[in-house]
């Protein structure tokens, strides 16, 4: 069977590597850019029209709210970019916020970090592939139509290319996010040209129309609840800034110092083109509406159903390019292709940090261990199954996907950041330097404002949207945090039971006697090898077992037997509903309850074949056999293999195959030409 599979597996993630060529998949900062920043860098595909969906629910004149919001999001970026340069400097092993609390907060500050996480990268790569989806949607009818479809189809291109290594995804992803940042700046610039040097008025293709405000003349306390929904739906900016302090030891060395770059660099980035996007949506007069096909309003009559509301940010390229112009083609094509590749952060991040929870044993112990490209495949996969599930469930509706957003990320940062100060306290204790304590009170004021202002943010992003569907990320929290406390105190409790005590244990003691049995069912050659096995092992007794289901075959066992003379006693246990397991496992449990202080040793013979497909054809009956016989105290079980002649044609043809080199494989280098010289006939 691993035959049969290894080819499509080296196919589709290629050959593996060795643990020394771990090195060499570490990530240069222009490579670890798009790797981990390609989530905040995205995000201002979509954030600055989260804003504006939501403020119209007042109508066009809240819009003039905008910017002070694009303030705020843009203080709250550069805080938390500041606090994380803190963290990744104080913890470059790759915890990250998780790390964090765990060491300064708690175990269960921990966990609750680190669940936040796990269900922000999951919604990361959700939300991500399906905005890329509606954006592709616009102009390719198909999409739109199998639009969930389409959704899972990029999930797992996406896990494949992550399956091949984060080196080789990071190559991949370079050039469309780079492409992205280019044309979104020259957007910018150019925009800001013809408006201010040239005085030109540019038009978006929903400038003449007017928005239907669902709530109109709102003042007092319903004005501000909206402006902090506004606020907290742009802060969607920030989803993605905690991945680089997950991902550290990614980094080339010096590891810390290129993670805080990375970290200045994303931050820079993502608020210039957050707030050009913003100003030139002003500027350009876009319109949009939660529900379009009702509140958007053209000549007097509703848009309809029909209509196609395009991102902010294909309106603002189309009033500055031109709508249909090469540039806006190429931006727009870069926005779809740098969202789905968005999701990329998340397969970074959650596959490390799942990797370093397997190592606490709060989750499986298979995530932590790398695969063939050695990245963390389980980790990986783990990650696409719950998106595509997410996908699913949600019809890849990035609209309703996005209201469970950002809760997870808010949590993290703001237990990441209390956990800091507490840090900085610690080391402020017993450091006796003053240009290090200077540091440290530095470091803790940035760290406390961040935690103030991250958790101010997360009462009201809870407060705003837990209606809207933060909700269901709140209950996903919750599910991850029971599951890894479980876990835990399974691994616990079997690291416990099997622990090797300093007096003797009960285990240690031998047993007084060894009863051995041979489950024979034919007397052919893996049987006489059976045999021939357990009568070199020790044992006071040694019996042959068979279990009669045919009497025509039972009688040519016991005539056959008798005619070879062979010295083992052979007991013959009927069965007539034609079972075998369970007369089986009732004989060794009565020869149990018999003699408890003895140890009964059951061998089963067994083929062992060449070809997958031979594998349903045998050893069934032992397969299940040997399943019960595992939770039968006292009992040992040893499987006798006999190879057939498949098995060993298999192995003569790993040899050659092992041995054979392509023509031109083998660099033999130049021939070296001898002269010999004819013996002189000089007498």
């Amino acid at each position: 069977m691993s035959k049969l599979t290894d080819v499509p597996k080296r196919i589709l993630i290629g050959r593996a590597l060795r643990s020394d060529k771990l090195g060499e998949t570490l990530l240069p900062k222009r490579i670890a850019l798009p790797v981990f920043a390609s989530d905040p860098l995205s995000s201002v595909a979509y954030a600055p029209g989260e804003v504006l969906l939501v403020l119209s629910i007042a109508g066009v004149s809240a819009y003039h709210f905008s910017p002070w919001i694009a303030v705020a999001v843009v203080v709250l970026m550069f805080t938390v970019v500041a606090s994380y340069r803190q963290n990744v400097r104080a913890y470059p092993s790759g915890g990250g916020d998780y790390e964090v609390a765990n060491t300064n907060l708690g175990p269960k500050a921990g966990l609750t970090v680190a669940s936040a996480l796990l269900v922000d990268y999951v919604l990361t790569v959700a939300v991500s592939i399906s905005s890329g989806v509606e954006n592709l949607g616009s102009a390719i009818p198909f999409v739109v139509e199998h639009k969930t479809l389409c959704a899972i189809g990029a999930i797992v291109l996406l896990t494949l290319m992550n399956l091949r290594g984060v080196k080789e995804s990071g190559k991949l992803f370079a050039i469309p996010t780079y492409l992205f940042v280019v044309g979104v700046f020259a957007m910018i610039l150019w925009g800001a040209f013809r408006g201010l040097a040239l005085g030109e008025t540019m038009h978006a293709p929903t400038s003449d129309y007017e928005i239907r405000p669902e709530h109109q003349g709102l003042a007092g306390f319903a004005l501000v609840f909206l402006l902090l929904r506004a606020f907290s739906s742009g802060c969607a900016a920030l989803t993605g800034v905690e991945a680089i302090s997950n991902g550290v030891p990614a980094f080339r060395k010096p590891k810390s110092k290129n993670a805080a770059t990375t970290l200045a660099a994303m931050g820079l980035l993502a608020v210039t083109m957050f707030c050009g996007i913003i100003g030139l949506a002003m500027a350009t007069d876009v319109k949009m509406a939660e529900n379009p096909a009702k509140d958007l309003i053209h000549n007097g009559v509703a848009v309809g159903a029909d209509f196609v509301q395009d991102p902010v940010i294909s309106q603002v390229a189309a009033a500055v390019f031109g709508d249909g112009t090469f540039f806006f083609v190429l931006l727009a094509a870069a926005t779809a292709l740098v969202l789905f590749l968005a999701a990329n952060t998340a397969y970074n991040g959650f596959p490390l940090l799942g990797s370093i929870l397997a190592q606490d044993r709060y989750l499986p112990r298979q995530l932590h261990t790398r695969g063939d490209r050695l990245a963390f495949s389980n980790g990986i996969v783990l990650l696409a199954g719950a998106a595509i599930l997410l996908v699913w469930i949600y019809g890849a509706d990035s609209t309703r996907l996005i209201q469970l957003y950002i809760v997870g990320v808010f949590v993290s940062f703001t237990l990441s950041q209390t956990g800091m100060v507490r840090h900085w306290n610690r080391h402020l204790r017993t450091e006796k330097d003053p240009a290090q304590r200077r540091r440290m009170i530095r470091s803790r004021a940035i760290n406390t404002f961040g935690a103030f202002f991250t958790g101010l943010v997360l009462v009201v992003v809870l407060a705003t949207k837990f209606t809207h569907g933060a909700w269901v990320a709140l209950l996903g929290m919750v599910i991850f945090f029971g599951t890894m406390t479980a876990i835990r105190k399974h691994y616990d409790r079997v690291a416990e039971e099997i622990a090797a005590p300093e007096t003797r244990p009960d285990d240690s003691i031998r047993p007084s006697r060894v009863h051995s049995i041979v489950l024979v069912s034919k007397l052919h050659r893996p049987t006489l090898r059976a045999l021939a096995y357990a009568k070199l092992v020790r044992s006071d007794h040694l019996e042959a077992l068979s279990i009669s289901v045919d009497p025509e075959e039972t009688k040519a066992l016991r005539d056959d037997w008798e005619r070879r003379g062979i010295d083992i006693p052979l007991k013959i246990l009927d069965s007539p509903y034609r079972e075998v397991t369970r007369p089986v496992i009732e004989y060794v449990k009565g020869l149990r309850k018999d003699r408890p202080r003895d140890v009964i040793s059951v061998y089963i013979p067994e083929y062992v074949v060449g070809h997958w497909y031979e594998h349903l054809l045998h050893n069934q009956s032992a397969l299940r056999l040997k399943g019960r016989l595992l939770f039968t105290p006292g009992v040992m079980v040893t499987s006798v293999p006999y190879q057939l002649e498949s098995s060993e044609a298999a192995k003569v043809r790993a040899r050659k195959r092992a041995d054979w080199n392509a023509p031109g494989a083998v660099r033999r280098g130049p021939v070296e030409r001898r002269h010999h010289k004819e013996p002189s006939n000089k007498g």
